[in-house]
């Protein structure tokens, strides 16, 4: 048998009074937050939320996130992350489709969460999750300091089995709507275990800093889980803001960072850098996005630190391959393997690239999801044979170092977030006069690309740019927003009728040329 959130009483027991978390002057050692996850474990079993039962959860980087994320699983229940940064209607979306019994929502984001609750009527129970300094009962649903104040500090962990589902990640793959990737509790202990000892390398005392989101897989396995599982403590920031993230890690001694490229990018470019002591970092960890040349070289010429790359993806727990420390560092490689899993570069009739040949990179090992919720269909499509199969395009060296050459489909990852085109698609089909729509990626030498809108209007209807980019905003998480909006009189299309997105990416090209 085996619960995720087994390691977390280990830890506690073993480092009682090492501190787990830190968010600016509030700190909690592992006895104090143990005993919290504990109590969120037993609101739960009071309202008959246990074993198997998907529970969602909308909290920023704040000690609220590990205790409810532990908590849950301490119950048996599954947990479901939600994106801060979401609307009603994406948020209506997670619960439904995993069939949520309950939400745990931030107060920040109680009107957004509060509006997705009342909207699905399976999820029974909304907790707008609060500080002891508010003790307000919310308009909808109950304050979670009174639930938790009223709860015991005693719970036997439920004791799943390894192929049990511990989290739903909600991911597109790289098209259609979200789908609820099941990683079960083996997927997730081991991908952390093996992070903690092999990749990060955290031990007790260290401090990690968590400003990758705690509900992405990233954040989650090679910050929270990987530091817990050690006895490290986690630095939190609910948002990255450069100078304020160089100011904790000088002021807790932060030993491990872990971000975007876009991150590295802002804290090379602050103008007053030589402001702040680095001297206590010595591991530096990029994914989510390529980490361009000129960032690898500038980092380690003015820290000293040689920033190494991973790749992974939700479906993956999210850890497939990594440069390990002591391993040469091929700037633009997302490393090898990692131990028990196989990579391989895949052609479209199933057989294996040669050395440098490109190919879909298919991965097979212990990392790799049970399936996508609910969704045969798909799971049968991502998974054959035993493979996964990535929707990225790669290849791999003579020395077994692969590389990303480019994305099979149409993801666009704006600043290390993925945005799916669809999703914005589909909002665009809505609005009363777009009788075309398609959304494609554009380079930007800050956060890698950026969004661009292609709309047609239908026949005696007028768009602009400006009315587009109102809707969007209106409708969608401000990281989906465009940069640019185009109205063309008609898409271009192929003899099918489809959209020819490879047509629209040379015109948004040619468009960047004359600006």
């Amino acid at each position: 048998m085996l619960n995720l959130a087994s390691f977390l009483d280990l830890t506690a027991r073993k480092y009682p009074d090492t501190l787990a978390v830190i968010l600016d002057d509030r700190k909690m050692t592992y006895t104090e937050v143990a005993s919290a996850a504990k109590r969120v474990a037993n609101v739960l079993r009071n309202k008959g939320i246990g074993p198997g039962d998907k529970v969602a959860m909308m909290i920023a980087n704040t000690p609220h996130f590990p205790i409810v994320y532990y908590g849950i699983l301490q119950a048996g229940a599954v947990v479901v992350p939600v994106n801060v940064l979401y609307q009603h209607h994406e948020i209506e979306h997670y619960l439904r489709d995993s069939q949520a019994k309950a939400l745990f929502a931030f107060k920040l984001f109680q009107e957004e969460a509060t509006k997705a609750f009342q909207a699905v009527d399976s999820c029974k129970d909304l907790i707008i999750v609060s500080t002891m300094e508010d003790m307000e009962a919310p308009a909808v649903g109950e304050n979670f300091m009174h639930l938790m104040i009223a709860a015991d500090t005693e719970f036997n962990v439920h004791q799943t089995m390894p192929d049990d589902t511990a989290v739903l990640l909600y991911t597109s793959g790289t098209t259609g709507a979200p789908k609820g990737a099941e990683l079960t509790h083996f997927n997730l202990f081991f991908n952390a275990f093996y992070a903690a000892k092999e990749i990060v390398k955290v031990t007790p005392g260290d401090v990690a800093l968590a400003v990758l989101p705690l509900f992405h897989s990233f954040g989650q396995t090679c910050i929270m889980n990987a530091s817990f599982l050690s006895g490290a403590t986690v630095s939190l920031l609910p948002r990255f803001e450069t100078e304020k993230a160089m100011q904790v890690i000088q002021r807790d001694r932060v030993k491990l960072i872990a971000m975007v490229p876009t991150m590295y990018f802002f804290i090379l470019n602050q103008q007053n850098w030589q402001d702040y002591d680095f001297s206590s970092v010595e591991m530096a960890v990029s994914g989510g996005a390529a980490l361009p040349e000129d960032v690898h070289r500038r980092f380690r010429e003015r820290y000293g630190i040689t920033i190494l790359e991973g790749y992974g993806l939700s479906e993956t727990s999210p850890v497939a391959s990594f440069t390990l420390e002591g391993e040469e560092v091929r700037v633009g490689s997302i490393g090898k393997p990692i131990w028990g899993v196989e990579m391989h570069c895949m052609r479209d009739d199933g057989s294996f690239c040669d050395v440098d040949e490109v190919g879909e990179i298919v991965i097979r090992g212990h990392n790799i999801m049970k399936g996508y919720y609910n969704r045969p269909d798909a799971t049968r499509e991502a998974i054959v044979d035993g493979w996964f199969h990535s929707g990225d395009m790669g290849r791999m060296d003579k020395d077994g170092y692969f590389y990303i050459v480019d994305r099979k489909k149409d993801l666009i990852i704006r600043g290390g977030m993925n945005i799916y085109p669809r999703e914005i698609e589909e909002v665009l089909y809505a609005h009363p006069k777009v009788l075309e729509a398609a959304v494609v990626g554009i380079p930007d030498e800050l956060r890698g690309e950026e969004v661009k809108i292609y709309v047609s209007p239908k026949e005696g209807e007028t768009l602009t740019p400006d009315e587009i980019v109102h809707y969007i905003k209106e409708n969608m998480a401000k990281y989906k927003w465009p940069k640019e909006v185009e109205v063309l009189p008609e898409l271009p299309k192929g003899p099918t009728g489809k959209i020819l997105k490879r047509e629209l990416k040379v015109l948004a090209a040619e468009t960047a040329k004359k600006h």
